[in-house]
C-alpha cells in the first residue's frame, strides 16, 4: 500500500492511553528553578513564545506612538529625536524579538513531537541558544539606560533597524546606542544559529521508525528549510555587526567611506541578510497552514510532493534575491535585470503553494473555527502581498516608490498579513496541546474579525500615501500633501489591532485557569503530536512510535476506513 493508506503503526496508542507521573507541586520557587534549568524542548519552546508576545506588545507599544505622531501634521506628540528611536526600537524588535523567538518557539515545541522523538537533537545546545536570544533582548533595551546618546545619558539606537552605513561609524553616531545595537543582534544571532543546527540535526537524525523523508509532515520540511536559511543568511549579518564594532573600537574601515571603507559593502551584507530573513520568518506560517488547512478541510494536503519541492525550491531561490532592496544604489544594468528575474521567479513556487492550498480547501467539509478563520483571511492578503511584491521586483517602479510608505505597506502585508496572521492561526490551534485547555471561540472571534477590520484599514489604505510620495522615515508633515485623511485612518486601524491582539493576551491567561479542557486530540487531526496528552509528559513518547503513513494518527483511529476523512 502507498504512503497514503498504510494503517499507523505500533508505539502510539500507548502514548495517548499512558498520562503522564503526577508530581509533587513544590514550592513556586522550585516551580520557577526547574523552568530557568530546563532542557525539555517543549518548556523551551513555551519560553520563546512567551518571549516573543512579550515583546510583540512592546513592539506593537512602540507602533502605537510613531501612529499617534503620523495621525496628524505638524503633531509635536513626541520630539524628533524620539521619533527616531521608536522608528529603530520598533522594526529590531519585530523582527528580531518578535519573528525569530515566535517561529523558533513553535518549532522547538512541535518538530520533535510531529517526528516521534523524544526531545531535539542537542538539549543543552537547545537551551543555551534560548538564553542567548533572550539575552540579546534584554542587551537592545538596555540601551534606554545605558546608551549614553546625543541626547544625554539612557537613550536607545537611532539609526533604523537597518542601520546603513555610515550613519552608523563613530563619527556620526558617538556614545554607545549603535554599540547595543550591534552586540545584541550579534548575541542573538549566535542563539539562531544554534536554534537551527538544533533542528536540522532532529529533522534528519531523531525520526521514528518508518518515518521517511517522503513521510515527513510538511511542517518539518519547512522549518528544515528555515534553519538552512538561517545558517546561510544569519551568519553575514553577524560577521557585518562584528566588522561594525571593529569599525567603532579597533580602527578598522570596512564601512568608514572617508578612510577607503564602503558604505554599499554594509548593504549587501545587511540585505543578504534580510531578504531571506522575510522567508526564515513566512515559511513557518506556510508551515503552519499546511498543517492547519487540510484539518479543518477533512481532505488530505493537495500535491505532497509539489509542496515539498516548492519549499525547498523557495529556500533556495530566496537567497539570490537581496539586491532588489537595492535597485536605487547604482548596480549594473545586469545586476538590476537579474535580481528583477530571480525576484520573479520566486513566485512560482510561492504560487504552487498557494494554488495547492486552495486545491485543498475546494470540496473539502471546512469548519469555520479561528484558527481556520485566520487560515483563510492569511491565503487572501499573502496573495496581495505578493502581488505588490511583484510590482516592486520592476526596477523602473521600484525608482519610484523606493523609501516610500508602499514599501511600507508591502512588506507588513507580509510579516501581518501573512506571518501574524498565521502565528495567531498556530496559537489557537496548538493552544491545546501546550496547556490542555481550549481558548475560548467568542473571544477568538472577536479577536479575529477586529485583527482583519484593523489590518486592511491600516495597510490597505497606507499604500496610497506611498503612491502620492510619503517617505517612509518622516517625522511629520505638511497638511497640504493629502496625506491627512489617509494617515488618520491608518493610526485609528492600528490602534484597532492592539485591541485585537490585547483580546488574544486576555483569552490566553483566562483560559489558562478557566478553560474548557482539550484531551488529547480536540481537533480530530492526525499527526504525532495529537497522540500525546495535553500537555505531553516530559518524554513525549513512552514507547517510540513506528509509522507507516503520512496521516498516522487518523489511520490509527479509523484503521477500517482510512480515507473516510476525505469523502
Amino acid at each position: 500500500m502507498d504512503a497514503q493508506g498504510m494503517p499507523a503503526a505500533r508505539g502510539i496508542q500507548a502514548g495517548i492511553d499512558r498520562t503522564p507521573a503526577q508530581t509533587a507541586s513544590g514550592t513556586w520557587l522550585e516551580h520557577v528553578h526547574g523552568w530557568i534549568i530546563t532542557v525539555d524542548h517543549k518548556r523551551l519552546g513555551i519560553m520563546y513564545i512567551v518571549l516573543g508576545l512579550v515583546f510583540l506588545l512592546v513592539g506593537g507599544l512602540e507602533a502605537m506612538l510613531i501612529r499617534i505622531q503620523l495621525a496628524v501634521p505638524h503633531n509635536t506628540f513626541v520630539s524628533p529625536y524620539t521619533y527616531n528611536r521608536l522608528f529603530t526600537m520598533h522594526g529590531t524588535t519585530m523582527v528580531f524579538l518578535v519573528g525569530m523567538p515566535l517561529i523558533f518557539g513553535f518549532g522547538n515545541y512541535l518538530v520533535p513531537l510531529m517526528i516521534g522523538a523524544r526531545d531535539m537533537a542537542f538539549p543543552r545546545l537547545n537551551a543555551f541558544s534560548f538564553w542567548v536570544a533572550a539575552f540579546g533582548g534584554i542587551l537592545l533595551y538596555y540601551s534606554f539606560i545605558g546608551g549614553n546618546g546625543l541626547a544625554g545619558t539612557g537613550t536607545a539606537p537611532d539609526v533604523a533597524w537597518f542601520a546603513y552605513a555610515p550613519l552608523t561609524e563613530k563619527a556620526f553616531s558617538p556614545g554607545h546606542t549603535v554599540d547595543y545595537w550591534a552586540v545584541s543582534i550579534f548575541v542573538s544571532g549566535i542563539g539562531s544559529i544554534g536554534t537551527a543546527i538544533n533542528i536540522l540535526a532532529t529533522v534528519f537524525c531523531m525520526r521514528c521508525k518508518g518515518m521517511t523523508l517522503m513521510r515527513l509532515p510538511l511542517l518539518a520540511w519547512l522549518y528544515a528549510t528555515v534553519s538552512f536559511l538561517v545558517l546561510v543568511a544569519v551568519s553575514p549579518l553577524t560577521a557585518a555587526q562584528a566588522m561594525l564594532v571593529i569599525d567603532r573600537y579597533l580602527g578598522g574601515h570596512f564601512f568608514d567611506t572617508q578612510a577607503g571603507g564602503s558604505a554599499i559593502l554594509w548593504a549587501h551584507f545587511f540585505w543578504i541578510f534580510g531578504h531571506p530573513e522575510v522567508y526564515v520568518l513566512v515559511l513557518p506560517a506556510f508551515a503552519f497552514a499546511n498543517e492547519i488547512i487540510p484539518v479543518f478541510s477533512r481532505k488530505a494536503i493537495f500535491g505532497y510532493e509539489a509542496m515539498v519541492a516548492a519549499s525547498v525550491g523557495i529556500g533556495f531561490i530566496s537567497l539570490g534575491v537581496w539586491a532588489h532592496h537595492m535597485f536605487t544604489i547604482g548596480m549594473t544594468s545586469f545586476g538590476n535585470a537579474f535580481f528583477t528575474l530571480s525576484t520573479m521567479l520566486v513566485s512560482i513556487p510561492t504560487g504552487i503553494k498557494t494554488f495547492n492550498w486552495l486545491a485543498t480547501i475546494w470540496g473539502g467539509k471546512v469548519r469555520f473555527e479561528t484558527p481556520m478563520l485566520f487560515s483563510i483571511a492569511f491565503l487572501f492578503q499573502w496573495v496581495l502581498a505578493g502581488l505588490t511584491g511583484i510590482m516592486l521586483s520592476v526596477s523602473a517602479w521600484n525608482w519610484q516608490l523606493h523609501n516610500s510608505y508602499f514599501v511600507v505597506a508591502h512588506f507588513h502585508y507580509v510579516l501581518v498579513g501573512a506571518i501574524v496572521f498565521m502565528i495567531f492561526a498556530a496559537i489557537y490551534y496548538w493552544y491545546p496541546k501546550m496547556t490542555g485547555r481550549m481558548l475560548d471561540e467568542t473571544l477568538g472571534k472577536w479577536h479575529f474579525w477586529l485583527m482583519v477590520l484593523g489590518f486592511h484599514m491600516t495597510f490597505d489604505v497606507m499604500h496610497f500615501p506611498g503612491l502620492l510620495g510619503m517617505p517612509r522615515q518622516i517625522y511629520t508633515y505638511e497638511p497640504d500633501r493629502g496625506w491627512n485623511t489617509l494617515n488618520f485612518i491608518v493610526s485609528v486601524g492600528g490602534f484597532i489591532q492592539a485591541i485585537a491582539i490585547l483580546i488574544l493576551v486576555y483569552n490566553m491567561v483566562h483560559s489558562y485557569f478557566r478553560g474548557r479542557e482539550a484531551g488529547p486530540d480536540p481537533w480530530d487531526a492526525w499527526t504525532l503530536e495529537w497522540a500525546t496528552p495535553s500537555p505531553p509528559p516530559p518524554y513525549n513518547f513512552p514507547v517510540e512510535p513506528e509509522v507507516s503513513s503520512r496521516r498516522p494518527l487518523w489511520d490509527l483511529k479509523h484503521p477500517e476506513d482510512p480515507d473516510s476523512a476525505f469523502e
